[in-house]
């Protein structure tokens, strides 16, 4: 069985690790505000979010927002503005909240009751990479039935697990799962 890659990208090879276009992936999935933060609109729709209800003014508090009730409502009414560091509080809160959310929707879609969702990995991209130490690196396929620790380790934000978790599943492919640990990008839908 192959060993972890040490030295990637020596040789001018890109990718990122499999674990991370798995995360953007589910990210894409998750569907978070389009708008920046920095912007009226994506700060209002934001706090819109994490504010609606009581259940998700706690989720948000317990996800690092620690602002007070009386400076979120001045923030919605546009009396203040936040600061850079509490623009990144709510983004993070934000994100936080959303992806636990949406946790228990992607997982019972990527699971489809058993039958699992077909992963689309895309090998590394070698075209900065000298012919002669260029490798033969094919598309690959493969079918996870079980998402339950990879959508767990996201909602998380627990990278180690979700490497950890992708790296169980790409040793279906056999001895050549080490060739898959960096990639172009995952694609698989929901």
């Amino acid at each position: 069985m192959p060993e972890r890659t040490i030295d990637f990208g020596k040789y001018g090879a890109r990718g990122v690790k499999g674990h991370q276009a798995v995360a953007a992936r589910l990210d894409d999935l998750a569907g978070f505000i389009a708008t920046p933060v920095t912007t009226n609109r994506g700060l209002l729709a934001r706090l819109h979010y994490l504010t609606r209800t009581p259940h998700a003014r706690a989720a948000a508090r317990s996800a690092g927002l620690t602002v007070t009730d009386r400076t979120l409502n001045a923030w919605l009414k546009g009396g203040r503005r936040p600061t850079r560091a509490n623009l990144d509080a709510v983004e993070t809160a934000y994100r936080t909240v959303r992806r636990h959310n949406v946790a228990r929707y992607l997982l019972r879609r990527l699971n489809r009751q058993g039958r699992g969702t077909r992963v689309e990995i895309h090998p590394l991209d070698q075209s900065h990479v000298l012919r002669p130490r260029q490798r033969v690196v094919p598309y690959r396929t493969l079918n996870i039935r079980h998402w339950e620790r990879l959508v767990d380790a996201w909602a998380a934000g627990d990278d180690q697990a979700l490497d950890n978790a992708w790296t169980d599943h790409i040793t279906d492919l056999g001895s050549q799962w080490g060739q898959y640990e960096y990639v172009t990008t995952v694609g698989f839908a929901a």
